[in-house]
This record gives structure tokens, C-alpha cells and sequence, in this order.
């Protein structure tokens, strides 16, 4: 049976549904709830037929002869017999159709500098890059390491990557040698890419020597290719290192793609492990792309005169769905955001958009967090009035944040399309149509075609009807869904599918409201056990970051002798705050036990100039939970903090 959220009449002013905005969903591709429920139980009811339907977007080279075989949690199989390559659908066929289209547009780091490159470019640039790899020995299934700032030449080696079926890993650029190592002698990489140098906002990031550190006294990686970002000089090793402008050059731009498999890989990408060793999530090519894109049509209502503004890296899953194969595989324009939102200043994401036309914009509450802190004045120095769709992606969204980007950045015209999904779900499982679904703050609403979401307690006991709270599973398999981790099967078996056993577990507690809509709590080792009763992390966060005076909040457990753990956080207060040092933590106290309860309130609220983040925005709180258990000692590897000083920060503040 199919369960279907009530009804939505036409809301009060004072409800707290936000209804769809009427001029958007006249025009959109779900128009209502009515068209939206009807696709979404075709595609739980009859997947088999509703995703061979869906299977004909895509150009085959050979169509599947069966669609899915998900008897088996963690064995899951989709499209077999198929034959296709991901590069001939994102690039060659609209080259084909629409040559001088704009495929990616650049938005390099300095305002103002764009390049635009079309469809027939892209397939020129790609075909070269493809032939240099085979001319270096790259064959299908070989691994190739990718990491590069945000410049076009990374876009053009993924899809060369994928034209001659070898699978490559995109590390991002921003992690250490150590970690870059890590992740090419995981993957046994024979062949990496590089730049001489990255941009990112006022800094100069030094790539070619962070790749000779990591490299040195390796002989797994035969070649490397460096693009000129910049005209800085750097060290070439004769027999190895060769700039890949000058190896393009010596190539054809003609390059036959290879026919691949829809169960062949496409590409591995690493995730944090609770071991702390990084998880290679492996993607494969059919079901990753046909979900990819139509998601993105679908949950952006992307049209083919749009600009897909995605401000995320290609280090990141969201690059990899939702800069690269997503949008170009739909045939839609594309951007490269090189730069950082508060570079020069707080106003660059709208200007940006201004500048490019920038019709679908997607970036991350961190951002938002920062670009609130301002103020809306550097908002408003751009037009937006290109924009039609707003999103959302990598964590829960504070319904305060959610306000503001709703009511200043979208002007109470734009819908918000507040994403929930992991690397390891390829794509977007859970989230509003824009044109269809009643909106609420800080709410990811209702699931994807295909996506039956569940509850369950920590027995594994199904949690029925409205209004509860548990931990989230999947039931079934999608197309996008990971298939294994690199060279460890098991450890896949293990970390999503043993715990509760015939269901996908995704790691999140969620809660299903009164109206049947999801609400992401966090992670659940970010779950607080206070007396018996379990609190989001994220809750409490919010509540904090409700208040005036706070700009961002992380809470973390600390054992208590009583209540078994105890609430701690840790505040960054905005530059207008006029709260004491004395006033901080009873006032906060305070905050959150009107929000929330007195079960919630944290024992202490501490206020710090920073918090811990890595390089893509994430705050480490499995730091701060080892510095107020008062174990510094086991922090761990920090290789992804972007500011390894805030840890001595902390340090000092808590002595």
C-alpha cells in the first residue's frame, strides 16, 4: 500500500505551509500534488515499468535487456545488457544537435572573468584529453586520480574518463598530500591530473608541489598531467610530468568512445568513515546518469534555456550530479564557480548570477550561515532576477536561514528546493518539486520517484503513521544507489545494509511530521542521549542560530554522570552581537529551552572566534566532541581541516 500525505487545501496566511507559487507551477513539469502523487505510486508500484520508460532519455548504444534486479540488499543490479557511454550523453549528442550552445560557462576567481565554451568545444577538448590518456596506456577499468581546482580542464577529464570507460577518482583540492596519497594508493591510480597552481578567492593554492609530496617515493602513478592555471613556474619530472595543454596539442580531437556496460563503474569517490579511513563509494554509469539527470529536470524543473548555478566543487558528489553529468546530460548550460561567496565581498554569488543569467542556483546552508552574517545589503547589490529556482544541499537547513534566503536572496518569488541525499544515493532521494509541493522551513518535504522512505526504532521496528521520529531507511533500491566500496565489499554490506537487515540504512534520524514531511535531525553519532531521550543535534543548532546574536552553532555530546550525555556547545556570535561574555551562555540557555524544552538545555555555551570546518564548508565535530571529553589527544587526522589553528583556538579557550 502506498502512503500518501494528506491533502493540501488552499493554506491560511498564518499556516506554516508556504503554498507553491502560482505563476511557477503554471509553467512547471509537476504542476500539482495530483500529477506528483500519481508519478511518484507508477514508480514504487510498477518500477519496472516506470523506470524502462524513464531509461529512453538517455542515447543506448545497446538498450538494457531487463531493468532491475534488487532481490538482494547491497547486490542490486540495474539496466543489465545495456550499452552506452556517459560522455556520448552529456557531450556528443548535443553536440551534435546544438553545437554553439554554451555547455559549461566559467566563473573564474576574480569577478567579472567568465569564459564560455560550447557544446562542440567541450567535445573537441575531451576528445584530446581522452587521446592523451590512451596514448599513456589508460585503458578501460584503469583508475585515474583527478585533482584540480574548478577550471575547466577537471570537467574535461572526468568526461575523458568516462569517453575510454576508465574510471577516475576526484580528489578535492583542498585536501593534504597525505590525504591525496591515501586516496590514490587506495584506488592504485596509474595516471594523475593536476593544475600548476589553484585560485580560490585571495589565495594561491600550491597544487603541482602538494602532488609531489604526495607522490614522492611512489611509482603507482606512471603520469602526470598539469594545466596551466596561472603563469607560475613549477618543477617537472622528466618521464613522468607533462603540461597537458602541450599533450592536448599532439592529440585529435576524434577520440570513439567505448561502449560500456551499465554496471561498469564510472567513478569511485571517498567519503569520511566512522574508522576514519576514507570509504571509496563506486558509482556505476547507466543508473547513476539516468537518475542523476532526471532529477535534475525534474527537482530544478530544468529546461533547456537554463544555467545551472551549482556553487559546490567537482571534488563533491553535488560537482559530480549536479555540475557535471546532471545538467549536461540534459543538455543544459553548466557552471564553474572558481571563486568563494565572500569573494571580494559578500555580494559575488548574486552578482555572479547576474552577470551569467544564472536561471537555477544550488549552494549550501554553510554558505547561506555566512552570507546571512552579513547582512542583506551585499545581497541586494545584485538583481537576481534571472533566478526561478533556489536550493539546498549537504546539511539540515535552520528554518531562520531558510526564511532569509526565501524572503531577501528569492524575494518570496523563488521556490526552494531543500535537497536531501548522500554520496552514497548518487542523487537526490528526498525533496520538493518546485511546482508542486507545499513548502516548509527547514523541511527536505517528501520523497523522489522510486524512494520509499521508512522510520524504524533502534530494534529495527517499523515506526507507522504521522508525527513520529526514528532513523532513516531506505526500503528497495534506486538507480543511482552505490555499488560497493572500492576493493571492500563486505565493509558496504556492513555499513548500510547489516543493521537492519533488507533496508538501506542511511545513518540520519529523521522525523515525519503531522503533514507526512521529512525532517532530517543529522547523523545519528550526532544524536544526543540526554536521560533517556534522544535530541538532534541539529534541532539544538537551530534553536542557537534563531537567536540575533549567534552566527553558527555546533552542539556535541559530553558524558554525564546522570543523564548519561550532556549538551555542549560551542557559538560564533555575529559582529553586531551586543551580548556580554557574561550574558552569552545564560541567554542561549535560555533561547534554546524556549525553543525546545528544558531537556535540551546545554550545560554550558561556549563562544569561540571559529569553529572546526573542513575545506567543503562541514563543521568536525567528532573534533569538538574529543576536546570537551577532554581527549585531545585522540583528535585524529585533521588533513581536512581548512584551519588547523582553530583546534589550538579551542584548546586555549577551554583551559
Amino acid at each position: 500500500m502506498v502512503w500518501w500525505p494528506p491533502a493540501f487545501p488552499l493554506m491560511p496566511e498564518t499556516s506554516k505551509m508556504i503554498p507553491t507559487k502560482k505563476d511557477f507551477s503554471a509553467k512547471a513539469r509537476i504542476r500539482d500534488m495530483d500529477e506528483y502523487k500519481a508519478l511518484y505510486q507508477r514508480s514504487v508500484e510498477t518500477p519496472e515499468a516506470f523506470w524502462k520508460e524513464q531509461a529512453q532519455s538517455l542515447t543506448w548504444m545497446h538498450p538494457p535487456d531487463a531493468v532491475c534486479d534488487t532481490s538482494v540488499p547491497g547486490e542490486h543490479n540495474w539496466f543489465s545488457g545495456g550499452r552506452l557511454n556517459v560522455a556520448v550523453n552529456c557531450v556528443d549528442r548535443h553536440a551534435a544537435a546544438t553545437p554553439d550552445k554554451t555547455a559549461i560557462i566559467w566563473a573564474k576567481n576574480e569577478p567579472g572573468e567568465y569564459e564560455n565554451i560550447t557544446f562542440a568545444e567541450l567535445k573537441r577538448n575531451v576528445g584530446r584529453v581522452a587521446n592523451v590518456l590512451r596514448s599513456l596506456g589508460v585503458r578501460k577499468g584503469d583508475r585515474v586520480c583527478i585533482y584540480m581546482p574548478m577550471i575547466p580542464e577537471a570537467a574535461y577529464a572526468m568526461l575523458a574518463c568516462a569517453r575510454i570507460g576508465a574510471i577516475h577518482s576526484v580528489v578535492f583540492a583542498g585536501f593534504s598530500a597525505e590525504a591525496l596519497r591515501d586516496r590514490i594508493v587506495d584506488a592504485e591510480a596509474k595516471v594523475l591530473f593536476t593544475a600548476n597552481e589553484g585560485l580560490r578567492g585571495g589565495k594561491k593554492i600550491e597544487l603541482k608541489r602538494i602532488v609531489d609530496d604526495a607522490l614522492d617515493g611512489m611509482t603507482m602513478v606512471e603520469s602526470v598531467l598539469v594545466a596551466r592555471r596561472t603563469d607560475a613556474d613549477v618543477p617537472m619530472k622528466g618521464g613522468r610530468d607533462q603540461w597537458l595543454d602541450e599533450a592536448m596539442a599532439q592529440q585529435r580531437a576524434a577520440c570513439p568512445a567505448e561502449w560500456m556496460a551499465s554496471e561498469d563503474p564510472l567513478f569511485i569517490l571517498y567519503t569520511s568513515g566512522s574508522t576514519g579511513k576514507p570509504k571509496g563509494l563506486v558509482h556505476s554509469t547507466a543508473g547513476y546518469l539516468l537518475y542523476t539527470s532526471l532529477t535534475h529536470r525534474y527537482i530544478f524543473d530544468a529546461r533547456e534555456d537554463d544555467v545551472h548555478f551549482c556553487a559546490a566543487d567537482v571534488g563533491w558528489i553535488t560537482g559530480h550530479s549536479y555540475i557535471v553529468y546532471g545538467p549536461l546530460c540534459n543538455g543544459v548550460t553548466t557552471v564553474l564557480f572558481e571563486s568563494t561567496p565572500l569573494y571580494p565581498d559578500a555580494s559575488r554569488y548574486w552578482k555572479t548570477a547576474d552577470d551569467i543569467g544564472a536561471t537555477l542556483f544550488y549552494t549550501s546552508p554553510t554558505a547561506l550561515r555566512a552570507l546571512m552574517r552579513e547582512g542583506d545589503e551585499p545581497v541586494k547589490q545584485g538583481k537576481r532576477e534571472s533566478i526561478r529556482v533556489l536550493g539546498t544541499v549537504g546539511e539540515p537547513i535552520n528554518p531562520e536561514v531558510w526564511r532569509w534566503y526565501h524572503d531577501v536572496v528569492g524575494e518570496e518569488r523563488c521556490p526552494i528546493v531543500d535537497t536531501w541525499w548522500q554520496t552514497e544515493t548518487g542523487g537526490i532521494l528526498i525533496s520538493p518539486l518546485p511546482g508542486a509541493t507545499p513548502l516548509k522551513p527547514g523541511s527536505a518535504t517528501l520523497p523522489f520517484f522510486g524512494i520509499k522512505p521508512l522510520l524504524v526504532d533502534a530494534n529495527g521496528n517499523r515506526i507507522e503513521g504521522n508525527d513520529v521520529s526514528g532513523l532513516l531507511c531506505i526500503e528497495g533500491s534506486w538507480p543511482s544507489q552505490a555499488r560497493t566500496i572500492w576493493g571492500d565489499h563486505q565493509r558496504f554490506l556492513n555499513t548500510y545494509f547489516t543493521a537492519f537487515p533488507g533496508l538501506y540504512f542511511t545513518g540520519d534520524g529523521c522525523r515525519r511530521d503531522e503533514d507526512g514531511y521529512y525532517w532530517i535531525t543529522g547523523r545519528v553519532d550526532d544524536v544526543i542521549n540526554v536521560s533517556g531521550h534522544r535530541i538532534g543535534t541539529a534541532e539544538i543548532e537551530s534553536a542557537l542560530v534563531s537567536h540575533d546574536a549567534v552566527a553558527e552553532a555546533a552542539v556535541v555530546p559530553k558524558p554525564h554522570d546522570i543523564k548519561g550525555q550532556g549538551i555542549h556547545a560551542f557559538v560564533v556570535l555575529t559582529e553586531s552581537s551586543d551580548l556580554g561574555a557574561d550574558e552569552v551562555s545564560g541567554t542561549l540557555k535560555q533561547q534554546v529551552r524556549h525553543a525546545i524544552g528544558a531537556i535540551a538545555t546545554p550545560e554550558e555555551v561556549i563562544a569561540v572566534d571559529a569553529l572546526p570546518k573542513t575545506r567543503s564548508g562541514k563543521i568536525m565535530r567528532r573534533v569538538l566532541r574529543k576536546i570537551i571529553a577532554g581527549e585531545a589527544h585522540q583528535l585524529g587526522d585533521l588533513s581536512t581541516l581548512a584551519d588547523p589553528t582553530v583546534v589550538d583556538q579551542l584548546l586555549e579557550k577551554l583551559k
